[in-house]
């Protein structure tokens, strides 16, 4: 499992490397950071969570300037992030004392959906490049479907706290982190779908 996360881990830094190469970044200090950011607040207006949309993706402006699909990476970016800041929480959490083998079993059956979430978001992010020429709507078809099942993971996950049988502070916690990994990701793949309609 650590090798699984190392190379996730490789993947993301090879990816947010290339896009750091890239010459419309390099062109980014000519864009005003007021219209980026006019940009990104009204992207995020057509989203499900149009604050959290803005807030999580203002700070980037710079980078994203006017660009659907650099919004939309740095989308994918921040969700990634996200699921592993959680995930790292949660598998602190699993190993605490006083857990029944109920809450143990559901924040393990957690990390796994949380793990295939954080997989097939790191597959769609290393997708966006590649959104060009004739090959575009078969590369955004998979993006679509990566994220899209990188949502069910965690709504999956947020379900196996559901019910009386789990630790009411256990799934409070759990649950909330959920939520919000859920909402960026939804936001994210609105931000995609917006792509695929303006092409």
């Amino acid at each position: 499992m650590g090798f699984s996360i190392c190379k996730q881990s490789l993947i993301l830094l090879v990816a947010i490397f290339q896009l750091t190469l890239n010459p419309i970044f390099i062109y980014s200090a000519i864009t005003p950071q007021s219209s980026s950011t006019e940009f990104i607040k009204t992207s995020c207006s057509s989203t499900t969570y149009p604050r959290l949309c803005f807030s999580s993706l203002s700070l980037h402006a710079t980078s994203i300037q006017t660009s659907p699909r650099l919004l939309a990476t740095a989308a994918l970016s921040v969700s990634i992030s996200s699921v592993k800041s959680a995930t790292t929480q949660i598998l602190k959490l699993s190993h605490a004392h006083g857990l029944s083998p109920r809450d143990v079993s559901a924040l393990n059956d957690c990390l796994e959906e949380l793990g295939d979430s954080v997989d097939s978001l790191i597959s769609s992010i290393s997708e966006m490049p590649k959104l060009r020429g004739n090959d575009f709507d078969v590369v955004m078809s998979n993006i679509q479907t990566w994220v899209s099942a990188a949502l069910t993971d965690e709504t999956t996950c947020s379900e196996g706290f559901q019910g009386k049988a789990v630790n009411g502070g256990v799934k409070a916690a759990v649950r909330s982190k959920i939520v919000n990994i859920a909402q960026l990701t939804s936001n994210a793949l609105s931000l995609i779908n917006r792509m695929a309609e303006l092409h």
